[in-house]
């Protein structure tokens, strides 16, 4: 059950899964920032644009449009790494193979994000933690944020955690990019496998803590982007900032080469001129 992984324990995590970081992103809070995605989410979003960040654990990868299907990797490997896929990871001639998730421990991880330190300071940036719903591992990040050195911190999150752990997220990130998809909560189920009420609960304690944050609607043709749906969820928002995100076409690529297959092929995106009549207070594109 979905809801199984929402209540995953994380305590006392020393190792968080990540499966990639980006810098330089203008995207993903105030500033130029690098942005963390940790592996694990709680929800099955028909049009999720992260397939790699759904699995906590490792996955492998394969390029499937770039294979010549030499059969090279299929071989017998005894390498430490390659034992566990059943296949050799480093034989591919075009570099085709990967495994998708690294561990990192906390002191790691700080080590390599403090490398950015000046260029944070200089544009009033930072550290962004998305994923996945980076909260599923919000222990690990409330250990990982006092080695940031001041740091401004974000995170991007569907908000479908537990109270404690939101609670948690309040006490040691700064700024918070909460994404709301679905205002009926059967739609909700029905397009991302859970129903709304934890995501809502959570929202409004975000809305009353003073924290500062953004609501993120992603304009999904044919299933978030409707008048209704974005009344409903306007309604929610109340006077928070709202931004609404274009739907990325492209993403459904990912999903072949970890051996998924996309729901909504063919799908094509819709500007956001139209809807942001529907959205009250200040609304802005991405």
């Amino acid at each position: 059950m979905l809801s199984d992984v929402m209540s995953m324990s994380f305590e006392g995590m020393s190792k968080a899964v990540v499966f990639d970081i980006q810098g330089f992103s203008t995207d993903d809070g105030p500033g130029i920032r690098t942005t963390v995605f940790f592996k694990g989410c709680p929800l099955r979003c028909l049009w999720c644009h992260n397939p790699e960040g759904l699995s906590p654990e490792p996955e492998l990868c394969v390029k499937v449009a770039r294979c010549k299907n030499c059969g090279k990797c299929l071989a017998g490997c005894n390498h430490p790494d390659c034992q566990q896929w059943g296949r050799c990871l480093h034989i591919c001639p075009s570099g085709n193979i990967s495994v998708v998730g690294k561990q990192y421990t906390a002191s790691e991880l700080a080590e390599l994000l403090l490398r950015d330190k000046d260029i944070f300071d200089s544009s009033d940036g930072g550290v962004t933690f998305s994923g996945g719903e980076p909260l599923l591992q919000i222990e690990f990040i409330a250990s990982l944020t006092p080695k940031l050195g001041g740091i401004h911190t974000a995170v991007e999150t569907c908000g479908y955690v537990s109270e404690r752990s939101f609670s948690v997220a309040l006490d040691c990130i700064d700024f918070f990019l909460f994404d709301l998809k679905v205002y009926d909560s059967g739609r909700h189920k029905k397009y991302t496998g859970v129903e709304n009420g934890v995501i809502c609960r959570n929202l409004k304690t975000l809305q009353k803590s003073g924290k500062p944050h953004v609501i993120r609607i992603p304009l999904i043709p044919g299933y978030t982007d409707d008048e209704e749906n974005l009344r409903g969820l306007a309604k929610l928002a109340g006077g928070s900032t709202v931004q609404l995100l274009t739907y990325n076409a492209l993403a459904g690529a990912k999903y072949a080469n970890l051996g998924k297959v996309y729901p909504l092929a063919g799908l094509q995106p819709t500007k956001t001129e139209g809807h942001k009549k529907y959205i009250n207070g200040t609304t802005a594109d991405r």
